[in-house]
């Protein structure tokens, strides 16, 4: 019999890592809110600590076990879920337990319904006797991590790629796309929310659909097909800024310039194109390596001027050699990118590169990432100055004193740059406001009201 009371049982949360990470999270403190348990901000405040990790690189491994650690000082009590909690060491072991073996217990990613039988087991629930989670607790769109104007829409989950540096597919397994019905739905109650911003994001966005051979699903009784297409096409009737994260340039991306063209979803496309030499890029196993990248750049562009493509590329791949290297830095020069993150090659713990001949020193690595970023400011530079002197829309994320902090059609959250309104002060978060470009920098653009 459930015990019924007016206190509810509390639980701490900790969240690591990417957005997809941060999408399990809220689903868990939606389900934790939505059956009586209250969040607390603190570890004092809690019964039970559930952290959330990463384990795609060493520096997240660590900085997750840490967070484990921190969270056993200062509580005591911890579940842990998450792409480390699924991770091995190279002898089998489970690298949660083998570091912190007083953990309550250990899920892997995407494994809400094995959290919630955690929390069940340490911490049952103790409804209050007027509890409606329809009502007084769960907004219609969920419990969610993001400010109120834009949120992540997870599409699928794992990845059909094997790519010889990551070691996702091993945390989260193959591609699994979600209905497609499911999506647009949730899309609709976050767009009923108030949302204004929705970025669709999976381990591999182009191939929404591949796993089910983009079976037909149905929306409100309509058939709609299983494909990035179509649901790029049906969140654009939303009237939301709709932004595409980690995509692979196949051809089938192609199809997405005109919605583009017409301002149906937003003209920005995230690719991890990650090298541009085809050796490097067959030892790495990308998908997409043997695509006509360039061609591909300068057709989009044709068709959708004011495209921004933002991308990421890791410097010192075992084998790579200094020509290689120059061939990355010619394709920047070609290809004109607006965004570029870069990464020194990392030897993740499980990842098949790692056994590669012609391993480069960490030195090395890290100084033609230096090298690549450096190379690259001017061309970001350049790209930004061709805003100069015109009016954009803008997003507006923050206001302090200085003013309005926004960010355009070509700016995602956290990773992109920002717009500066100087005369700003009187916007209010989440708006959309009109304004003329004055000035910019290697990331970021000034702007006056329109």
């Amino acid at each position: 019999m459930t015990n019924r009371t007016t206190t509810p049982p509390t639980v701490g949360f900790v969240s690591l890592g990417c957005p997809k990470a941060a999408t399990d999270a809220e689903h868990i403190l939606t389900r934790l809110r939505s059956e009586g348990y209250a969040i607390s901000g603190s570890y004092d405040g809690a019964d039970l600590v559930v952290v959330n990790t990463c384990g795609f690189i060493d520096a997240a491994v660590e900085e997750s076990l840490d967070a484990i650690g921190e969270a056993l000082a200062e509580n005591g009590r911890v579940i842990v879920t998450g792409c480390l909690g699924a991770k091995k060491d190279v002898a089998g072991n489970d690298i949660v337990r083998s570091v912190h073996p007083k953990v309550l217990a250990v899920t892997g990613p995407h494994a809400t319904q094995e959290v919630m039988e955690a929390i069940y087991a340490h911490l049952p629930p103790r409804l209050p006797d007027d509890h409606d989670p329809f009502v007084d607790l769960v907004p219609p769109q969920g419990i969610r991590l993001t400010p109120e104007h834009y949120a992540y829409l997870k599409i699928s989950e794992g990845c059909n790629h094997r790519c010889s540096f990551c070691i996702i597919p091993s945390l989260r397994g193959d591609l699994v796309s979600r209905p497609i019905g499911e999506v647009l739905r949730e899309a609709e109650i976050l767009a009923a929310a108030g949302v204004k911003e929705i970025l669709v994001i999976s381990q591999d966005t182009s191939a929404y659909g591949v796993d089910v051979k983009y079976r037909t699903g149905f929306l409100g009784g309509k058939p709609v097909k299983t494909r990035l297409y179509e649901l790029c096409e049906q969140l654009g009737q939303l009237g939301l800024w709709v932004r595409l994260h980690y995509v692979y340039p196949y051809p089938s991306v192609d199809d997405l310039m005109p919605l583009m063209a017409e301002g149906k979803i937003l003209p920005y496309l995230d690719i991890p194109f990650q090298h541009a030499s085809p050796r490097i890029l067959k030892l790495m196993k990308r998908p997409a390596s043997s695509e006509k990248v360039l061609e591909r750049i300068t057709a989009w562009r044709k068709q959708v001027p004011d495209l921004t493509i933002r991308s990421t590329f890791i410097t010192g791949f075992p084998g790579e050699t200094e020509a290689e290297f120059n061939e990355l830095l010619d394709f920047l020069d070609e290809a004109q990118l607006d965004r570029v993150g870069a990464f020194a090659y990392s030897p993740v713990e499980g990842a098949t590169a790692n056994a590669l001949p012609g391993a480069l020193p960490e030195a090395v690595r890290e100084e033609r990432k230096a090298l690549l970023l450096r190379h690259q400011e001017d061309i970001s530079t350049q790209r930004l100055e061709r805003k100069i002197g015109r009016r954009i829309k803008v997003l507006i994320d923050e206001i302090d004193e200085e003013g309005a902090i926004a960010r355009s059609e070509g700016d995602a959250p956290d990773i992109d740059g920002l717009v500066y309104i100087t005369d700003g002060h009187d916007l209010e978060v989440g708006e959309f406001a009109e304004v003329n470009v004055i000035d910019c920098d290697v990331h970021d653009l000034y702007a006056t009201l329109a």
